[in-house]
């Protein structure tokens, strides 16, 4: 309707254009020129007033998903029990798996879908602060033996190896092959309060972490042990005030190393959830950014690609960052049936808002047009001279 109406005025305009035009030339017709640029003008205030009761203006664009987007039904085919990333409200409980069933997904997507739920588990109890750690036999530990700390702050060496942190950083630095085939130092260097592989490293308490937070030497060497792996791994920090990483000089080489050797996996995870434990959260969505793109986008890591879509993207505690970082890979994922990192039902609304993004581009120049002339509405008159359009200047103008 709207669409017809803009198409008959315009052409209505266009006819009265050409009349005057050859009322212009012809002298008979000199003294109906007045009267034509009066109706053209009235035509045009006539215009700009339908614009202004909003007759002809334009939806609104369709903003992000709302609250009610991110609720997702337990029965939904892709709901995991541990991704607390479609939750109103973070849960300190321990969720109760719900059976649902799953007669309508392949046996690839539901063995994919088995495989992220077992690291949902990991990552859900990592992101809740470890809420069952009370069970485990490793959470015992001294609140005045901090080997952490004290290793961090240059008083203890780091064991089986026997080395200081300052040697690490400064020695280390470069020897791929050591940082590759050594495999006790990463425990000490990225400390968590769940164990590792090496049993001669310690877990960290709660009151550790509280002190190591307050030091400007441990989150300062934290830094120079993240920078250390970035370097290993062919990545170097671009902006310490956010976070934001990008390809090295020697990427290449170092990225073959790590497609291969995918135990690498494991120690960035490490690495990530680190880091949003001893100070440094806003860190963890540039780098899991980085790995998106390199794998989605770039097709660089194929080996790592699934460590990034299910451990990596959920090892952020920004749940906002969270949501943005599975948007992006969904929209770069293919193929798309095969997503099985989010609900179905989140899902749809990304696919739709993803049909609907390209309309919206392309109005966006005439709805940027529109509002300016509404901003010219109260400025145009009966009498005045008309400045909204640029054909209608054009005529006012000749006449």
């Amino acid at each position: 309707m709207k669409t017809m109406f803009r198409r008959a005025t315009h052409k209505m305009f266009t006819c009265l254009k050409r009349l005057s035009d050859r009322m212009y030339r012809s002298k008979p017709f000199c003294w109906i020129r007045g009267i034509a640029s009066w109706i053209w003008q009235t035509l045009c205030c006539i215009w700009s007033r339908f614009l202004a009761v909003g007759f002809l203006k334009r939806p609104a664009l369709r903003q992000g998903p709302s609250v009610a987007d991110y609720r997702v039904p337990p029965s939904d085919e892709l709901f995991c029990d541990y991704d607390s990333t479609w939750e109103a409200e973070e849960s300190q409980e321990e969720p109760r798996p719900v059976r649902r069933s799953s007669a309508s997904t392949s046996y690839s997507i539901q063995y994919k879908f088995s495989r992220f739920k077992n690291a949902a588990r990991d990552m859900h109890n990592y992101r809740h602060d470890y809420p069952s750690k009370h069970n485990q036999s490793w959470e015992q530990q001294s609140r005045d033996d901090m080997p952490n700390l004290k290793f961090y702050l240059g008083e203890q060496r780091c064991l089986p190896d026997g080395v200081y942190i300052s040697e690490i950083h400064n020695n280390w630095r470069g020897d791929y092959y050591k940082l590759e085939t050594v495999h006790t130092y990463i425990q000490w260097l990225f400390p968590l309060q769940e164990p590792g592989m090496n049993s001669r490293a310690s877990t960290l308490t709660k009151q550790e972490i509280a002190d190591f937070r307050r030091s400007d030497l441990a989150k300062e060497n934290l830094l120079k042990s993240y920078k250390l792996m970035l370097d290993f791994y062919g990545i170097e920090l671009e902006d310490e005030t956010t976070g934001a990483v990008r390809r090295s000089a020697r990427w290449e080489e170092r990225f073959e190393n790590l497609n291969r050797r995918t135990h690498n996996n494991l120690r960035i995870t490490r690495i990530l959830k680190c880091l949003g434990t001893l100070g440094y959260p806003h860190y963890q969505a540039p780098l899991v950014q980085f790995f998106l793109e390199q794998t989605l986008v770039h097709r660089q890591l194929p080996d790592v690609k699934e460590s990034v879509l299910s451990y990596f993207m959920f090892a952020v505690l920004d749940r906002s960052e969270r949501r943005k970082l599975v948007e992006f890979a969904y929209m770069n994922y293919t193929p798309k049936e095969e997503f099985v990192w989010c609900p179905k039902k989140i899902q749809r609304v990304w696919s739709r808002m993803q049909v609907e993004a390209p309309a919206a581009e392309s109005d966006g120049d005439a709805e940027a047009g529109e509002n300016k002339r509404e901003e010219l509405t109260d400025k145009t008159s009966f009498g005045g001279v008309v400045q909204s359009y640029p054909a209608c200047r054009a005529f006012s103008e000749e006449v």
